[in-house]
């Protein structure tokens, strides 16, 4: 089946995977390119948005598209970036603001029995992000929309089916969002909403048909949500030709390792477990960077896998359960000018010598979408609601040097919080949560005796896809015990601390 698609090109806003998530939101398929790379085959996207950017269009090195087949022959929105770049280079002009223009905003005025804001009052909130503004729209800019700062927050190009809006309707601060993107790629553009889970599953499972036939394939499982739905789609593509490998790195969470492999019996996968604990934690030895231990994970990982693969005869793939976020936090934006956040274990391809070719048949989606495609195909609530956990393990939630003995006071620490949140009924209440273990000890007392050992750090979030994120409020009665839990029972912890930053500027992660 043919979707309609829409083209989103990255000037490397922070923003721009949300625009994907919200164009997918509306069960439509789109896809993001650099705006220096635009695709050749322009005549698959019925539509086409301009994303934001850090940059300004005023100065020397302002990002300039290639416009030429796009402007004018599909429907297309630009937003903040986009819309200063049409104005600034079309007869229009734009200035730096006398004040940085960031934050919620209210539309003032809306143009009446406009389309492209059907549904969206004078008064809807909406959320600015740019440090300059248009002071004269382009040749042909007919005013759509102001504020009270911002007189040309939105226009549209007389004649075309182009759009351009100051603010950001991606965010979610911007309530309107959502029904302005529908406005504009249903009502003006016409594209078809048929972008679905189910969808998914049938033309994923039909190419991995075709792409892998009768090849074998060895997936590596964490017992998270993203290998197991990976793990399922191949199952469903290629049956027996599925060898499923969970490897033990040592920094698993405690017990994990026997939970996992206990969890995969009855879903008719092949699952081998394999336990290489001593040789990661041999490669961490005296590492303190976290870009060197993600490194040392990641080749040993692969290290590891290309051991098992050669037991098994005539492999030909390697399957990973890689999605979006990996990927953008790992390079920039499909080779846009994004910035790079930090690396990641399964992203950038194999070495020369590990004769695999790789699989990744969620690398496409966002962590919300994944779930829906699992609960499409009918695998446990309960698996799918497993919080996210970093594929280097507790390596990342252990700042500094990693040691036996570090592990094991993070596991139990990590332990209590997490079984403290199911019997507290919080557990799905947030999106993800673990301990860190900070690199610094505190004076304490215990009994009569002054202690000095270790802070641990409890972090909790809220989020949809880990893009971004929002510290969760948890009881305080709940922090107190818990707190009280880890110091009585965990030898070597006589400090709590609770992790209230969001996401960004931090990371969810430590490290």
């Amino acid at each position: 089946m043919q979707h309609d698609k829409v083209l989103i090109l990255d000037f490397g806003s922070q923003y721009t995977q949300l625009i994907a998530r919200r164009v997918r939101e509306l069960n439509i398929y789109c896809e993001i390119h650099p705006f220096n790379k635009i695709p050749t085959n322009l005549d698959e996207f019925k539509a086409v948005v301009l994303s934001g950017s850090p940059q300004s269009v005023r100065g020397e090195d302002a990002l300039h598209p290639d416009l030429s087949e796009i402007r004018g022959h599909k429907p297309m929105l630009a937003v903040c970036y986009g819309a200063q770049y049409l104005a600034h280079f079309s007869g229009g002009i734009v200035a730096p603001s006398s004040t940085r223009e960031y934050g919620r905003a209210n539309l003032s005025f809306v143009k009446e029995n406009e389309v492209f804001f059907e549904g969206i009052n004078s008064g809807s909130q909406v959320w600015m992000s740019h440090s300059d503004t248009i002071k004269e729209m382009p040749t042909n800019g007919v005013l759509l929309a102001s504020t009270h700062d911002v007189v040309n927050a939105a226009y549209k190009i007389e004649g075309e089916t182009t759009y351009a809006i100051q603010f950001h309707p991606e965010v979610y601060h911007s309530t309107d969002g959502k029904i302005l993107l529908q406005n504009f790629l249903v009502n003006i553009a016409g594209l078809q909403q048929d972008w679905t889970p189910d969808s998914f599953v049938d033309e994923t499972v039909a190419d991995l048909k075709a792409k892998i036939q009768d090849d074998k394939v060895v997936l590596g499982l964490s017992g998270g949500v993203d290998s197991t739905v990976a793990a399922i789609l191949l199952h469903k593509a290629i049956g027996k030709n599925l060898y499923c490998i969970f490897v033990n790195n040592g920094l698993l969470r405690k017990d994990e390792f026997s939970s996992v492999l206990t969890q995969y019996e009855g879903m008719g996968l092949n699952v081998k477990g394999v336990d290489a604990s001593a040789r990661f934690l041999d490669s961490l030895a005296g590492l303190e960077d976290p870009e060197l231990k993600r490194k040392a994970i990641g080749r040993v990982f692969i290290e590891v896998f290309d051991d098992e693969a050669n037991m098994i005869q005539d492999v030909k793939w390697l399957a990973q359960g890689t999605i979006y976020p990996d990927v953008i936090e790992s390079v920039s934006a499909t080779g846009g000018p994004s910035a790079t956040i930090k690396s990641h274990h399964n992203v950038g391809g194999l070495p020369d010598y590990m004769k695999l070719d790789i699989v990744e048949p969620l690398r496409a989606l966002f962590k919300d979408e994944v779930r829906r495609v699992g609960a499409s195909m009918g695998i446990d609530p309960k698996l799918l609601g497993r919080h996210p956990f970093p594929g280097p393990g507790l390596a990342i939630r252990i700042l500094g040097d990693i040691t036996a003995e570090k592990v094991r006071i993070l596991q139990e620490v990590d332990a209590i919080f997490i079984n403290g949140l199911r019997e507290w009924d919080l557990y799905d209440k947030v999106w993800q949560a673990g301990a860190m273990l900070l690199p610094v000890n505190s004076v304490g007392v215990m009994g009569d005796e002054r202690t000095y050992e270790k802070c641990v750090a409890l972090r909790a979030v809220e989020s949809t896809d880990g893009m971004t994120a929002d510290w969760v409020n948890l009881p305080y009665e709940f922090l107190q015990k818990t707190s009280n839990d880890i110091i009585n029972k965990v030898k070597g912890v006589n400090r709590v601390v609770y992790d209230i930053s969001s996401k960004p500027p931090a990371t969810i992660e430590w490290e």
